[in-house]
């Protein structure tokens, strides 16, 4: 062992003197220079001026003690090696100092055991092998995928088939977002923090999808569906105390299984054709009803209308009558003569031809009046010829009676006739 030391210890010795001597003549001035030692310094004595001044540095006196012929001494060694161990010891220190950021948070760990939290700042813990320090970010979003994996590149049936309500087998992919709230329950109280989030949110997927129809999971219910699962999911978590925080429940897809997907395919085209149909229907209704109901509004509006004019007209009638009635009683003859005369006056005015029957003869008197009451209307004179033969102005010409003049004068005579 002691002739191993000694060679170990010979040519460390000459590999520093060597390296030593290269260094100090590079740096000494007389290097190469004429005059007293024109030739290279001397390695001994550059050797012990280096250790007297590390030994003068670690506070021991500078001698001879303890050299041995041909190279520096067991002390001075050891000197170097203080420097080297010192040095060492230093980085040691500065090897526990850590810097957490704002949205960090460090946890002191003394032997495997948790100390303190550490805020957003500079710290120095105790080196290893004593204290460590686990710097936990707490505003990081970390992603499990339920179903799938690498962005549902690959699917994991054993993760992503269920059973739904109606006894339908569904194949569901989910992605859960999580922060750290509780970095001490999230580094100590479980063994693995993400398989834990896995396993909370598949048994609360399942337990939700179960609960409902196949239909209500593919179409109507998602959003309510991923918004259940969210809660309960957080629930179980916070049962174990893992100190993570569910974000967001996402559901990536969801679809029959494929050995059954052409079939499923048919079902949901039914199923709309079936939905197109009743939209139809319910457009068809909703045009044709309200046009239903305005027709019948219109024609209870105009029945109202109509049983208003008669009864106000019957009223009206009812009213005129018992007022002739009156004025009947006072005078018959004058009123039953008006009445007559109000009658055919109604009646001749919308006709225009009249044919008049003289009583004990055979002739049978015809009244054109449309043509009548052209000859006597405006220009009629006019128009008229002029006569050949003068007449004297002192013959006067008798106009012919009018229309309305000789109807009156045939209904007078008629109605003087004796009955």
């Amino acid at each position: 062992m002691s002739s191993y030391w000694q060679s170990f210890r010979g040519g460390f010795v000459g590999r520093w003197r060597r390296s030593i001597g290269v260094l100090m003549s590079l740096n000494d001035p007389q290097w190469g220079r004429g005059g007293k030692n024109s030739g290279p310094p001397d390695l001994d004595e550059l050797m012990r001026n280096f250790n007297q001044k590390l030994g003068s540095l670690f506070g021991r006196k500078g001698g001879g003690e303890g050299r041995t012929p041909g190279g520096p001494g067991f002390a001075q060694f050891g000197g170097g090696a203080g420097l080297l161990i010192a040095l060492i010891f230093f980085v040691w220190l500065a090897s526990g100092f850590y810097i957490v950021d704002a949205s960090q948070r460090g946890m002191v760990l003394r032997f495997g055991k948790f100390v303190e939290e550490t805020l957003p700042g500079p710290h120095w813990h105790l080196p290893f092998p004593f204290e460590t320090a686990e710097i936990v970010n707490l505003s990081q979003v970390r992603t499990i995928e339920i179903g799938s994996r690498n962005g549902g590149k690959s699917k994991v049936p054993k993760e992503s088939l269920m059973l739904t309500d109606d006894a339908n087998i569904i194949d569901i992919q989910f992605a859960v977002q999580y922060v750290v709230k509780n970095p001490q329950e999230f580094l100590f109280a479980n063994r693995a923090p993400e398989d834990s989030v896995l396993q909370a949110a598949e048994t609360a997927i399942r337990e939700i999808v179960g609960k409902n129809t196949m239909d209500n999971v593919l179409y109507k219910g998602r959003a309510q569906i991923t918004s259940d699962a969210q809660k309960l999911t957080q629930e179980i978590l916070d049962r174990y105390h893992t100190g993570i925080s569910i974000s967001k429940v996402t559901m990536q897809n969801a679809q029959p299984p494929e050995q059954v997907q052409a079939a499923f395919d048919d079902a949901v085209k039914a199923g709309q054709d079936g939905e197109r149909q009743k939209n139809e229907g319910q457009a068809y209704s909703n045009d044709v009803v309200p046009r239903a109901e305005g027709a019948a509004a219109r024609l209870t509006q105009e029945a109202e209308g109509y049983k208003a004019r008669v009864t106000e007209r019957a009223e009206g009638d009812a009213s005129r009558f018992r007022q002739i009635v009156t004025e009947y009683n006072k005078a018959p003859g004058v009123t039953r003569d008006r009445l007559y005369l109000d009658a055919m006056q109604e009646i001749m005015s919308n006709t225009s031809k009249v044919l008049v029957d003289q009583k004990g003869g055979n002739n049978l008197l015809y009244l054109p009046l449309d043509k009548l009451m052209q000859m006597t209307g405006p220009g009629a004179g006019t128009a008229a010829e002029p006569t050949s033969k003068p007449v004297e102005p002192s013959a006067a010409v008798e106009p012919p009676p009018s229309a309305s003049s000789r109807s009156r004068d045939a209904l007078r005579s008629r109605e003087r006739e004796p009955r």
